[in-house]
């Protein structure tokens, strides 16, 4: 996602929890693009750790046009009451908690300067929760409710939308048995998984000037999981 607004003509600003892997990514869009790209490490579940990463960003630009919060983790459980406090407040802090901190901060930052576009990548698990991804699927449907209050609170000139991915076959997807892939595929309409390319075009959509009456909505770029009636 990051590589198709670069190539869209936008500078960049790369961040996950290890900097090794944001300067390799930061790398790769410089020389396939030109432009420019930042890589800052951040733990988003730290609220000084996002703090800070909003002040470093700052310095190295004059405004943020377009926010998009994609972080997310759902590490699997045997059980419900196997799930420990710990991987619960994991969850809800990458998912949730610092979506909340990133919005804040910069969509105040927006709203004071020229505006821009918030963009929280939520999941289809938000509105088809299923017991194995419990924890996860509750912080995304609180993303969602995030993505009401950021438009709420910093518009006319933010707008803040939230993007629902389906089962799309990223890097993890390499894990995925055949089995796996195949019960992914059948619970949407489409019946297939998603190529990452896919959903490209949405965010782009939601990032620019086409979506310029779009705000607090739930764009779903899922193959039809959530009207699939099974």
């Amino acid at each position: 996602m990051v590589t198709a607004f670069a190539r869209a003509g936008a500078d960049v600003v790369v961040s996950s929890r290890k900097q090794d892997s944001c300067d390799e990514v930061a790398a790769r869009i410089r020389t396939l693009t030109g432009r420019r790209a930042v890589a800052v490490a951040c733990h988003v579940g730290r609220w000084a750790a996002v703090d800070a990463l909003v002040e470093r960003v700052y310095t190295e630009f004059d405004a943020i046009d377009v926010l998009v919060n994609n972080a997310g983790m759902s590490p699997t459980y045997p059980s419900l009451p196997d799930v420990t406090e710990e991987l619960f407040d994991k969850v809800v802090g990458v998912n949730l908690k610092g979506a909340f901190r990133l919005g804040s901060l910069v969509g105040a930052r927006m709203a004071a300067g020229r505006g821009g576009s918030i963009i929280n990548v939520s999941a289809v698990g938000s509105i088809r929760p299923t017991w194995d991804g419990l924890p996860y699927s509750a912080a995304k449907a609180g993303l969602d409710t995030l993505t009401v209050g950021f438009a709420q609170a910093f518009g006319p000139s933010v707008r803040a939308n939230s993007l629902m991915p389906g089962a799309f076959a990223t890097e993890l997807a390499e894990t995925w048995s055949e089995e796996f892939r195949s019960n992914l595929a059948s619970r949407g309409t489409l019946d297939r998984v998603g190529d990452p390319e896919e959903i490209v075009g949405a965010a782009l959509y939601l990032a620019s000037d086409a979506s310029s009456f779009t705000s607090g909505s739930v764009l779903r770029v899922d193959g039809g999981m959530a009207v699939k009636v099974t």
